[in-house]
Parts: structure tokens; sequence; C-alpha cells
């Protein structure tokens, strides 16, 4: 079983920087089997590493959430966009797929971003407790996968 991580966004944009801050404190617990990356944004060069795991987590800030994070399967998708500037989630699993013949499974971890200010760093409180609850669920999430294969 090989997972990976990646965690996305903005740390320049306060609560933006939610999904490599996840990143950050799941590469410190040196997980064997999860590979962890970290971006401002997702490009079609995840869709590679994509295809050399088992299972993606694409973690990220959502505004619009009202809990302190959720988490739900993401399911290829060939999605046009005019801009390769971001690559949603279910356009990295179609690459995976369609140029290398991969198809891992793929769930977005999306947690509460109330404050996305430009030039401020640091998660306000709120991110913060959205932030812990994300990381306890992901890490029982990956012990089930290790269990279960």
């Amino acid at each position: 079983m090989k997972i990976l991580v990646i965690g996305y966004g903005n740390p320049g944009r306060s609560d933006d920087g939610l999904g490599p801050a996840l990143a950050e404190r799941v590469e410190a617990l040196a997980i064997p089997g999860v590979t962890v990356e970290s971006d401002y944004q997702l490009s079609i060069e995840h869709a590679a590493m994509a295809a050399e795991h088992d299972v993606v987590v694409f973690a990220d800030a959502d505004s619009s959430c009202t809990e302190p994070f959720y988490m739900r399967p993401v399911i290829a998708k060939h999605i046009v966009e005019y801009t390769s500037h971001s690559v949603p989630p279910e356009e990295i699993l179609h690459i995976a797929q369609s140029c290398f013949n991969a198809s891992p499974a793929g769930f977005l971890l999306g947690m509460r971003a109330p404050v996305l200010e430009p030039y401020s760093e640091g998660l306000s409180p709120a991110a913060q407790e959205g932030l812990e609850a994300a990381l306890d669920h992901l890490m029982e999430f990956i012990l089930d996968c290790f269990t279960i294969h």
C-alpha cells in the first residue's frame, strides 16, 4: 500500500496555507508507505506522482466549509480548462489514468478556512482547530488503509 498526501495552498494568504500545514505535520511523522508533497497548487506533474500510489489524498483549504473538515471521494474526470494555472483533483486522477494507466483511489480533505487575507501568514484559531481534527481523521484513515490491505 502506497499513499500520497498532497497538501496545497498559499501560506501567505492566512488559512489558505492549511494544505501545506497539514502536509508538514504528516511528513514529520515519517510514516512508512506514505509520501507527502506540498505545493501552492495542483499541476499536471502531480498526476505522475499519483500514478505511483494506491491512494491519493488532496488536502486543501475550503472557505465554504462550515465543519472543521470533510473528506470525500474524488472520481477521475476530464475537466476542460483554458489554463494550467490550477488543475482540480478530478483532472489529476484522469491524467494518471489516461497517461499512466493507473487508477489510484482519490480523496479530497477540505479544511475550514474562514480567513483568506493576502500577505498574512499564520492560521486563524478556527483553521487551526480544523487542521487538528483533519489530521486526526487522516491518521485513522491511513491506519485503516494499511489494515485493510
